[in-house]
């Protein structure tokens, strides 16, 4: 009796086709692209957060992106900078720039170790605010 080997309606168990082996052909080379490819994005990646952590680094730490003005006091109060100085619009009621100034000058009063110049400036800007108000004064 011939064994299942040696039968002639079935080819040998080692043989292989040659569609199946250009396709495991294209499989590795498609593997191997995945491969180089990822590896070159990896190295492209280190060098961009570098880079990138680099250039945050250069940015100036104050100013750039900060909530508060910048700059210095102009020589005589303008309606704009008392605004600016209070946090408030210059068209703002009376309560708000009230509630205003009483909430900076508690964190900037000088018997709180605040500057004297700082709190003089907030009161000239809270005085200008309520003389500047139509129908007041």
């Amino acid at each position: 009796m011939p064994t299942i080997l040696e039968s002639p309606d079935q080819p040998e168990a080692r043989e292989v086709k040659p569609q199946m082996a250009t396709g495991l052909i294209l499989a590795g080379l498609g593997l191997a692209a995945v491969g180089f490819a990822g590896r070159y994005a990896w190295r492209a990646g280190r060098i961009a957060q570098q880079t990138l952590n680099q250039k945050l680094g250069e940015l100036p730490s104050s100013g750039a992106f900060s909530k508060f003005y910048r700059g210095g006091f102009e020589a005589k109060m303008t309606k704009r900078e008392a605004g600016l100085i209070l946090g408030v619009s210059p068209s703002a009621s009376k309560m708000k720039i009230k509630e205003a100034h009483k909430r900076i000058m508690l964190l900037n009063h000088p018997d709180r170790g605040g500057s004297p110049y700082l709190a003089a400036k907030i009161n000239e800007a809270k005085d200008y605010m309520d003389n500047a108000r139509p129908g007041s004064g």
